[in-house]
């Protein structure tokens, strides 16, 4: 059975009804990635979307709190990597604050333009950022793609119910 709406008095939802409900929409992995004043960043974003065919443009949220963020307001390009269904603990490693991000076990590169380029991914990307777009406590990083490379091997790790999971036959 589904549930019936209230369609009363239109009000501000609470944040807890947009994470409660954004658990049941499955989500691919991405790890994003930059070039710090300090050494490489990077995160773990289920927010990555195709924008544009022509220009090939992406976009993905950062939160202004995040460690990450201060490099990725700064960097002029960014590194997009899909991730695969085997790697449910990189991308653990990617949304843990704190963690040693590019130490071991992390198999990465310094790529085109000093972007730090993952391993073993399923598809990857080298972004020049056109745009960093206000919204609430985050911000929208629109990119343009310039290179990248789709032919790694394996299936999608997705992101539902709080938990990384691979697709099901």
């Amino acid at each position: 059975m589904t549930a019936t709406p209230d369609l009363g008095t239109a009000r501000l939802a609470s944040p807890d009804l947009l994470r409660s409900t954004f658990r049941r929409h499955a989500a691919g992995v991405a790890v994003i990635t930059a070039r710090g004043a300090s050494g490489p960043v990077g995160f773990t974003a289920t927010s990555l979307a195709s924008v544009s065919a022509d220009p090939p443009l992406v976009s993905f949220g950062i939160g202004t709190g995040a460690s990450s963020w201060p490099a990725v307001a700064e960097a002029g390009h960014v590194g997009v990597h899909i991730l695969g269904e085997h790697q449910s603990e990189l991308a653990a490693t990617f949304a843990r604050s704190g963690a040693d991000r590019f130490g071991a076990p992390t198999v990465w590169r310094e790529g085109p333009e000093g972007v730090p380029v993952l391993d073993g991914v399923l598809a990857w990307l080298v972004c020049r950022i056109v745009g960093r777009v206000p919204a609430g406590d985050h911000r929208i990083v629109l990119a343009e793609v310039v290179l990248g490379d789709p032919s790694g091997a394996g299936r999608p790790l997705l992101y539902h119910q709080g938990r990384f999971n691979g697709l099901r036959d």
